[in-house]
């Protein structure tokens, strides 16, 4: 794994080593919050490739990209623009975010919302529902077959869904294996941090029919999103070039179009 993801998680699993509270008390309030927003449901609700649209202020690698955004007039946008789902992130130490941007993101639309962050434990997915996420990313990359496995089947008893990241075939059989049925493949190489366009096609092709298939990184435009609808993606997350542009709502727009054309 690249340095930069090294860091993040040595941190992540730092906090999760110090945290005291008690498990069971946070899987008993997690369990009774208000029901989840079904995000896997949204995401095939509609035909073509749907888009999950990210609330993301900075990026280890791009540095600030929008620092002083309002997290719910971005979601407005997003959602007036065509936005199926959210994803917000939440890690404040590298990504400058916070569970607040994700509860007033989700409280300003009728999407569901993703928490984008480093899940380590099950805290964190805790944590993840607390806080108002209708789903928790869990990256294979950085859990053992058990504790993805562990950490998924948590997500499924506290009531949102689970999104798993996998970077290459290997990973994504250990999703299957560990019961994911709603893969992200991401492009982006954890260790040069380069973008491989073919990536998601190939990795897709080792996933069972019935798994929902989402593509992460490296989706700049339209046409990425067209090419990916005529490989059978059910949908697309964007984040940087969707904050960045002048006009959020029509940035969606365009990648919801393309994701629909004939």
């Amino acid at each position: 794994m690249g340095t930069y993801l090294d860091r993040i998680l040595a941190a992540h699993r730092a906090a999760a080593g110090a945290d005291g509270r008690d498990l069971d008390a946070l899987v008993a309030a997690a369990s009774s919050a208000a029901p989840a927003r079904r995000f896997a449901a949204a995401l095939v609700a509609r035909p073509g490739v749907s888009v999950i649209a990210e609330v993301k202020r900075a990026s280890p690698s791009r540095g600030p990209l929008a620092p002083d955004l309002d997290p719910a007039v971005v979601a407005t946008q997003y959602e007036s623009g065509g936005a199926a789902c959210l994803s917000v992130l939440t890690d404040s130490a590298f990504f400058g975010g916070s569970a607040a941007d994700l509860a007033a993101a989700r409280a300003a639309t009728g999407l569901p919302v993703l928490r984008k962050d480093f899940t380590v434990g099950p805290a964190d997915v805790c944590d993840a529902r607390i806080m108002g996420a209708d789903a928790v990313l869990l990256i294979a990359a950085a859990l053992g077959q058990e504790e993805l496995a562990e950490l998924h089947a948590l997500a499924a008893r506290v009531g949102i869904d689970a999104l798993v990241e996998v970077h290459d075939e290997a990973e994504a059989e250990t999703a299957v294996t560990a019961g994911a049925t709603l893969v992200g493949i991401n492009q982006r190489d954890l260790v040069t941090f380069e973008v491989d366009a073919d990536r998601a096609e190939r990795v897709a092709k080792v996933l069972p029919d019935g798994v929902v298939t989402v593509a992460e990184s490296g989706i700049g435009g339209p046409a990425d999103v067209a090419r990916l609808a005529c490989a059978g993606f059910d949908a697309v997350l964007v984040g940087e070039s969707l904050v960045t542009a002048p006009d959020r709502a029509a940035a969606v727009a365009a990648l919801s179009r393309a994701g629909n054309a004939p």
